[in-house]
């Protein structure tokens, strides 16, 4: 097989799907799929300006879905020689044959594959040597130490890089693939004051290396941040406005996703459960999904299943017009897949009236708690009762007066999704949803 991970790799995984669904076939299978993967990476680590690892990546591997009828059985292998491919089929022949039934089983309808498959600009390779990630790994983390006499220590700065190809196939007669990149830079710091140590990070990831921060922007960033923390407070518990930053509103968004996806509705496990059609966010929020975004990390042409991606408003003046489905909830739940198999792309949080500037959030914000880092898994996706450890900067007539820690913000996500007040637009672009800061009029903040 050739050395290179890249799209010229396409035409022989090609070959690898359709050999395994011909096999499946030939075993009696009444419908199967099969994924075929190859991955490479590269990823610095430097810390005090010494090399503390240089780590070499480089996967592979196949996984296929039989089914017989409305039983199923799945296998995977690293090994992508015929031979070992030919065995894997027929495990997962094997498995199905004693599977119980499901009348829910089964491959992606037809009419809902992919069948033009976009060029989405996601394969931008870097040639990066060791030796090269490694410098610029030492420059982020010296510009970080050198924003103050009090940045006393560090867990590192890394640099990776990662490139991939993918194709996928189905008995339905789909077949098609793609190679892509993940680039990535980050620093990690800590400042410390007398008996006060505190710790802050900041990263960049994208696409095309030439989309990155610049590694010494990213090393003072940390290192601002990290200065920023010392004389770090606690607070009274009390009511108060709770700014979220756009990496942590990130995770708020999350909660709603898994709420509204297909799996976590029909096992109504849910605390928004039976919610489509119905009032979820304040009406000035939208939720668009654009898988087609050109360089975007979340984008994609098809879904797990060879599914075509669209766009489409998931949230439209705060009612939730569906689910998040894949093929199998889709048909649990009586409906049609979204194209979500494998979850969303590129989900974009608006407001209708346009996202605040952060100087105009913060003064909206007047008196309360701004939000950088959230500790702890305290989320109940049943109930929506939401309990996480959190750190930030206590905000006075909007403007920062002292960092806050050891302090737990509490609340139930249906009640903090009705009291959004505001949504930032200082979006974070460093993921598959996209963010501003979000402003909740009101949450519990328990400290001393």
């Amino acid at each position: 097989m050739q050395a290179e991970i890249d799209g010229s790799r396409i035409p022989e995984l090609k070959t690898i799907v359709a050999d395994s669904l011909s096999k499946a076939r030939i075993l009696g299978a009444t419908q199967a799929e099969a994924d075929v993967s190859l991955q490479k990476g590269l990823t610095t680590t430097v810390r005090l300006g010494e090399v503390e690892t240089v780590e070499y990546q480089r996967d592979r591997g196949m996984g296929i879905t039989v089914y017989f009828g409305q039983r199923k059985g799945s296998a995977s292998t690293a090994d992508l020689s015929a031979k070992a491919v030919a065995e894997t089929v027929e495990k997962a022949c094997d498995i199905a044959r004693y599977t119980a039934e499901d009348d829910c089983a089964g491959l992606a309808d037809p009419e809902e594959l992919a069948r033009d498959i976009p060029d989405l600009d996601l394969d931008h390779p870097w040639a990066l040597a060791p030796e090269e990630a490694v410098e610029r790994a030492r420059a982020c983390e010296a510009a970080g130490r050198d924003v103050d006499s009090r940045i006393t220590n560090s867990e590192g700065a890394s640099v990776g890089s990662h490139r991939g190809v993918r194709v996928y196939g189905n008995s339905h007669g789909f077949l098609a693939g793609y190679p892509s990149t993940s680039h990535s830079v980050s620093c990690v710091l800590l400042a410390q004051a007398g008996d006060d140590m505190q710790r802050d990070y900041w990263y960049s990831s994208a696409r095309d290396a030439r989309d990155l921060e610049s590694v010494e922007s990213i090393g003072r960033k940390a290192g601002e941040r990290a200065v920023q923390r010392l004389g770090a407070r606690k607070l009274a518990t009390q009511k108060a406005r709770v700014l979220y930053a756009p990496e942590v509103a990130r995770g708020l968004i999350g909660h709603f996703l898994s709420a509204v996806r297909g799996s976590s509705q029909y096992r109504k496990s849910s605390f928004l459960l039976g919610a489509a059609g119905k009032q979820v966010f304040p009406s000035f929020i939208e939720l668009r999904e654009r898988p087609h975004i050109r360089k975007a990390l979340g984008s994609s042409p098809f879904d797990g299943e060879g599914v075509a991606t669209r766009d489409r408003e998931l949230v439209a003046d705060g009612v939730l017009q569906g689910y998040v489905l894949g093929s199998y909830s889709a048909r649990k739940l009586g409906l049609k897949t979204t194209g979500n198999a494998g979850g969303t792309h590129n989900l974009l949080v608006e407001s209708k009236t346009g996202g605040v500037d952060i100087a105009a959030l913060m003064k909206q914000l007047g008196t309360g708690l701004l939000v950088t880092e959230l500790m702890g898994q305290g989320v109940n996706g049943v109930t929506g009762d939401y309990s996480r450890g959190a750190s930030g900067f206590w905000i006075e007539n909007g403007v920062p007066t002292y960092p806050v820690h050891e302090i737990t913000i509490a609340g139930n996500l249906k009640t903090m999704y009705d009291n959004i007040a505001a949504i930032g637009s200082d979006v974070d672009t460093r993921g598959g949803v996209r963010v501003g800061s979000i402003l909740i009029s009101e949450m519990t903040i328990a400290g001393d």
